[in-house]
């Protein structure tokens, strides 16, 4: 049977349609090309490494966003089935005869009205300011509206100390005040510490020498035990921990908050 194998010969094949053969039609051509396409991507180094961190990068994301799918998806569904249960959803009608549901319910509905009141008797109709110590900030209210805001200083905290034993700490009381007094062109009355502060001796108390004007603006509002919200001399100072303790303003400020409170307003410094 060898011997009658039919034998093509290169001038039959060339009349045979369909029968040429091109080098690029074998596979080895192809791996080739591809070989040298590597190798000229080695060739440039930069090239090369961006290549490879922009696959780490595609395949870190791709593993971060598969893990997020785990958790928030098949996780819960495995730990139901391992734990031999279906999570199952509850109606609103199913909710409503539940009795810790509407137990649940009643206690909220009363913590938000005890809030509520609790609320309004912070912010009445009345006008009120509050004070942040940390950002030495104001902020103006008038029937529960914000009229104005903006910078003031609060106590330094800093911490003055005699040799006798007499210490005194620069900080801004914190918590619910109100005006007790107000006062246009006011004088101040120097403490003990202001005297050893500035290294001199301290007067008696009916002494003229505590008594100083024009240090605190034209405006003071007194909250108690000599703290009060003034004016300044200081003005480069607003914004900063620089007082002994009292609220300092700049005179615009201090105007608009002078016509605003009255005597019993609320201030709230925290």
């Amino acid at each position: 049977m060898d011997d009658e194998k039919v034998n093509i010969n290169n001038s039959e094949m060339e009349e045979i349609p369909g029968s040429e053969i091109h080098e690029s039609s074998f596979p080895e051509n192809s791996i080739s090309k591809f070989n040298s396409f590597l190798a000229r991507i080695k060739e440039n180094k930069r090239l090369f490494r961006i290549l490879i961190a922009s696959l780490w990068c595609i395949s870190s994301i791709a593993f971060v966003f598969l893990v997020f799918v785990f958790i928030l998806y098949l996780g819960p569904r495995f730990q139901e089935a391992a734990q031999g249960h279906k999570t199952k959803l509850v109606s609103g009608q199913e909710f409503k005869t539940d009795k810790n549901y509407t137990k649940q319910l009643s206690l909220l509905t009363k913590d938000v009205q005890r809030l509520s009141k609790k609320y309004s008797s912070y912010t009445s109709g009345q006008s009120y300011i509050v004070i942040n110590t940390t950002y030495n900030r104001f902020y103006l209210y008038n029937n529960k509206k914000l009229i104005r805001e903006g910078t003031c200083s609060t106590g330094s905290y800093k911490r003055l100390q005699t040799a006798e034993g007499r210490s005194w700490t620069f900080k801004t009381p914190r918590g619910k005040f109100s005006i007790q007094g107000k006062r246009t062109n006011p004088s101040w009355h120097k403490p003990d510490w202001a005297f050893i502060e500035e290294g001199l001796p301290v007067p008696p108390r009916d002494s003229p020498l505590r008594w100083e004007p024009y240090v605190l603006g034209d405006f003071a509002l007194d909250l108690g035990d000599s703290y009060m919200i003034h004016g300044t001399i200081y003005k480069r100072q607003l914004g900063m921990p620089v007082t002994h303790g009292c609220v300092r303003m700049n005179d615009e400020d201090l105007e608009v908050v002078f016509r605003t409170l009255n005597i019993g307003s609320k201030v709230y410094i925290y």
